[in-house]
């Protein structure tokens, strides 16, 4: 562990952590930098067991013995700042007293995640972190085997994304997924029926089976679908469906949040009722 000790917010060796509240900015510099955030010691914990490398850490005088039991003899720079140095460059307030920057992983391949899966959630362009990372733990807690991302979903390894899921993100397999339809035949329908996977989506419609009735004789291998916030699935992804299934609901209520919807998908296909 190199430690460098610094008191001005200015040091550039701390531009990775720089303006994390600035979404535009943390978009350019993670994806196309090869960085994600992990914040806390539980969450950089679960990013190291995950085989994942930091590029250096942010974190405070009193933190230091939770880093050191981390990273060990690792040559990882770790920056010990005050607290309102911290905050001067993150934006905020870091309560939970450490900062990694991470080197991203290069994503498996669609066909390596799905081999030895049984029940795969796939996230269909839900663009609110916090939702993505509460679905990744929805996924780790109640047996999904991995997780599927559409292009346009949002970023997995986030930083808001990674904290809700309280690092689950590390622990579940997840890649993207290409379109669910492409001209040369090698979209996500065909992806996932190639390997197997009944596709079941979850949306309202007058066709929808009920959840504990699809659960009752799910298939071998399912990918469950899980659509945006607000206008659900999209015409593609209903297309490519085997199965529309939805979740009874009572007291008015239509429908519930995606990743409140995966955790009771989810349970339910780990629970099916006696035939």
């Amino acid at each position: 562990m190199h430690l460098e000790r610094i008191t001005d917010a200015s040091d550039e060796r701390l531009a990775d952590y720089r303006s994390l509240t600035d979404v535009a900015l943390r978009r350019v510099l993670e994806p196309e930098g090869g960085l994600y955030m992990a914040e806390s010691a539980k969450v950089l914990g679960r990013a190291l067991r995950a085989g994942h490398s930091p590029r250096s850490v942010l974190t405070a005088e009193k933190w230091l013995g939770d880093v050191e039991e981390l990273l060990g003899e690792s040559d990882t720079p770790v920056y010990v700042v005050a607290d309102e140095v911290a905050e001067s460059v993150t934006g905020y307030a870091v309560h939970r007293g450490i900062l990694a920057a991470m080197h991203r992983p290069v994503l498996p391949s669609v066909p390596d995640v799905l081999r030895d899966a049984r029940t795969v959630l796939v996230l269909e362009d839900i663009v609110d972190h916090t939702n993505v990372g509460a679905a990744f733990r929805a996924a780790a807690g109640l047996g999904a085997d991995a997780v599927l991302a559409t292009p346009r979903c949002a970023d997995p390894l986030y930083r808001r994304s990674v904290r809700v899921s309280m690092g689950t993100v590390f622990q579940v397999p997840w890649t993207r997924l290409p379109e669910w339809r492409r001209k040369d035949g090698a979209g996500a329908r065909e992806m996932l029926h190639d390997a197997g996977f009944h596709i079941a989506a979850m949306a309202l419609s007058e066709e929808a089976v009920p959840l504990d009735a699809f659960a009752a004789t799910r298939p071998e291998r399912v990918a469950f679908t899980m659509g945006s916030e607000g206008p659900g699935l999209t015409r593609w992804a209903l297309d490519a469906a085997d199965t529309t299934v939805m979740i009874p609901m009572a007291g008015g209520v239509d429908s519930l949040n995606v990743a409140a919807a995966a955790s009771v998908a989810l349970w339910a296909l780990q629970h099916p009722p006696a035939r």
